[in-house]
């Protein structure tokens, strides 16, 4: 398989773009010499920025004509190649016309729209985590003879993002450790750690490490971080709510400054422990072996109840898997990384 141009569609969200990264540098190395061009939703086109693996970066803009038009555009490019990480109808329609070879997985009806539709990998068919998903699907389209050992999953520019952050947080008013905390989830409400136990470890490892906190989330999320942020200033606790304030680039900066992170299972987690961050995270209803945080020093908090993982959205009982983590064992997991 000769290709000089590779189009590779991106995962969707951002934990599932930070997973399937080991793919991107399994296909650039492969393809030692290609032009890869990455096609990305923006909400997840800047973590591809600072990674050697892509050559350019290409967002899909908003609203049904204006995706016609880029259709149109990457046609004219004409790839080698087309490698699909997303499993929807849509992702494969917009590249129908722009490479001889399209591959993916056939899921969402779409096995015509691919020259190479890959079979879903069944259970046990891989390891279990979800970075193995992407992989297998190269392994599958010959891209790639086995599947590479689990090495830890990192950004890069993680030290030139580290000290763009401090900076940033110098301008911020702080200039003491920062413990990241991002108490949301995309979607999900079960997937969410009671948000007065995030203030409590907040408070608890600020007053440990003579620190500050960082409230991060989406615009959505930013009533949620202002409640927290209001408990830890009752506390006397140093705080800035940075919710629907930080664009990923500068998120991913500020996050790599921090000193430790504390998080659900989140997109979040998954940029700051690829970021090198002591990344603390809870788990509940989501399967903690399949997306587990995959950089160094990541590690979860989790209560084996029997009813988990149950991957629904919405606890339909007391959503034990969470409330019976407490904040003190979250903190002190925390402090355990630090040593």
């Amino acid at each position: 398989m000769a290709c000089s141009k590779i189009l590779i569609r991106a995962a969707n969200w951002l934990g599932d773009a930070v997973m399937s990264l080991p793919a991107l540098c399994a296909v650039r190395a492969r393809f030692h010499e290609a032009r890869i061009t990455v096609l990305a939703r923006p909400w997840v086109a800047d973590l591809y920025r600072g990674e050697p693996a892509a050559d350019e970066i290409v967002t899909i803009p908003a609203g049904v004509a204006a995706r016609l038009v880029q259709a149109r555009a990457l046609a004219k490019q004409y790839f080698d190649s087309a490698i699909l990480f997303p499993n929807s109808f849509e992702s494969a329609l917009m590249v129908r016309r722009a490479a001889r070879e399209r591959i993916g997985y056939n899921r969402d009806g779409r096995g015509f729209l691919l020259t190479t539709p890959i079979e879903r990998p069944g259970k046990g068919d891989t390891p279990p985590h979800e970075r193995y998903y992407y992989l297998e699907l190269l392994r599958r389209a010959g891209i790639i003879d086995s599947l590479p050992p689990p090495e830890p999953i990192l950004l890069h520019g993680a030290e030139q993002a580290r000290c763009a952050g401090l900076s940033l947080f110098r301008d911020l008013g702080i200039d003491a450790p920062v413990i990241g905390v991002s108490p949301g989830a995309q979607n999900s409400r079960a997937k969410q750690w009671p948000p007065e136990r995030f203030a409590a470890a907040a408070r608890d490892m600020a007053a440990a490490i003579g620190g500050a906190v960082a409230l991060f989330g989406s615009a959505q999320e930013a009533p949620l971080c202002q409640a927290i942020a209001a408990a830890l200033r009752r506390s006397g606790t140093p705080v800035l709510s940075l919710a629907g304030e930080t664009p990923l680039a500068r998120f991913i900066e500020l996050a790599a400054a921090c000193r430790v992170f504390l998080t659900n299972d989140s997109g979040a987690m998954h940029v700051a422990s690829a970021l090198a961050v002591p990344t603390v995270a809870v788990f509940g209803p989501t399967d903690y072996i399949a997306t587990a945080p995959a950089g160094p020093g990541g590690t979860i908090v989790r209560e084996p109840v029997e009813c988990s993982p149950c991957m629904l959205r919405d606890c339909p009982i007391d959503h034990r898997c969470m409330t019976r983590i407490s904040a003190d064992r979250v903190a002190q997991t925390a402090l355990e990384l630090l040593k």
